[in-house]
């Protein structure tokens, strides 16, 4: 079997060392190639030059933004070879994730440990066994994500937490806490909600927050708890939304606690919840923070939703 290592070398829970014993092992088990990304969306690059050259799979080290670009540089790659009867899915090569970031929200949704060593010996295991399973993929306009997206708040906070990790901060759960607190409180115009959010055959919903939209279960993780704004949804039926129509402090304090709960079934007159959706839009009536599986990508006032079922191969 031929593959790929795609390595983001600022990894935050991985060092030289640590990625030298990656290496060995994958190479104990697979014919290893080991490329390094150098920028912003280089990982996009290599993983669509891998699929070109026909390699069987691809192995990501790094965080959920490494991650996320490689699934759209393998989603856009042309391989080599496509034989009749082949899905989308086949024709691909599998993915594989070591998580090295600081949440690992994909691979966890997995079923994969939080740990790097722990992740590489399951992977090892699942390929020994050839365990792996077909996802669906959300899309966003043009961008696939694996499992979140976000329009509006949550957003912003990344944004918020982004310019900090610029600024020489550490990303942990107190960083998150202060941006979501300044966010809310002192970045938000609360007082007039922007979004529409319109699907096929149905009445648009008007007077909108904030919008969080998910490929699986959990939105995120604080540290081992998870949270979830949408606990049904998953990788295997389309996507869900949850929405908050005001940002009053009692009702979205009391959203944000139903997050959290042991057993989270979010409502209330603020909060409008969607699941398993094949496709739907959501416009702003002013520009507003968009972010795909924690990755900030600027600002926008349209983007049109859709489910893409089957759509690739993972190793569990």
């Amino acid at each position: 079997m031929r593959a790929v290592l795609v390595v983001n070398p600022k990894a935050t829970t991985t060092s030289e060392r640590s990625r030298d014993v990656l290496v060995r092992a994958l190479r104990s088990e697979v014919d290893l190639s080991v490329r390094y990304t150098r920028r912003r969306g280089h990982a996009m690059d290599l993983a669509r030059e891998a699929a070109q050259e026909g390699v069987d799979l691809v192995v990501t080290l790094g965080g959920d933004g490494t991650v996320n670009e490689v699934v759209n540089g393998l989603m856009a790659a042309e391989p080599p070879t496509f034989r009749t009867g082949q899905t989308s899915a086949e024709r691909l090569p599998a993915l594989a994730t070591v998580p090295g970031g600081s949440t690992n929200v994909f691979a966890r949704a997995l079923g994969l440990p939080r740990e790097w060593p722990d992740g590489t010996s399951m992977i090892l295991e699942g390929l020994r066994l050839g365990r792996s399973r077909t996802i669906g993929l959300g899309r966003a306009d043009d961008r696939y994500f694996t499992f979140c997206a976000g329009f509006g708040l949550d957003a912003a906070v990344i944004r918020r937490v982004e310019q900090a990790r610029k600024r020489g901060r550490v990303s942990t759960p107190a960083l998150y806490f202060r941006s979501t607190a300044s966010q809310y409180f002192v970045g938000s115009d609360r007082r007039h909600p922007p979004i529409t959010l319109e699907r096929p055959g149905e009445a648009p919903a008007t007077e909108l927050a904030t919008a969080i939209i998910q490929n699986t279960a959990p939105w995120t993780y604080l540290g081992d708890r998870e949270i979830n704004p949408n606990p049904e949804a998953s990788f295997d039926l389309g996507l869900d939304v949850l929405a908050i129509r005001q940002l009053r402090v009692a009702s979205t304090a009391r959203t944000v606690t139903q997050f959290f709960s042991r057993k989270p079934d979010p409502h209330g007159k603020q909060v409008l919840r969607l699941h398993d959706v094949a496709e739907f839009t959501l416009l702003a009536a002013r520009p507003l923070p968009f972010q795909l599986d924690g990755d900030y990508l600027g600002e926008r006032e349209k983007v049109r939703f859709t489910s893409v079922p089957a759509a690739l191969r993972v190793i569990c």
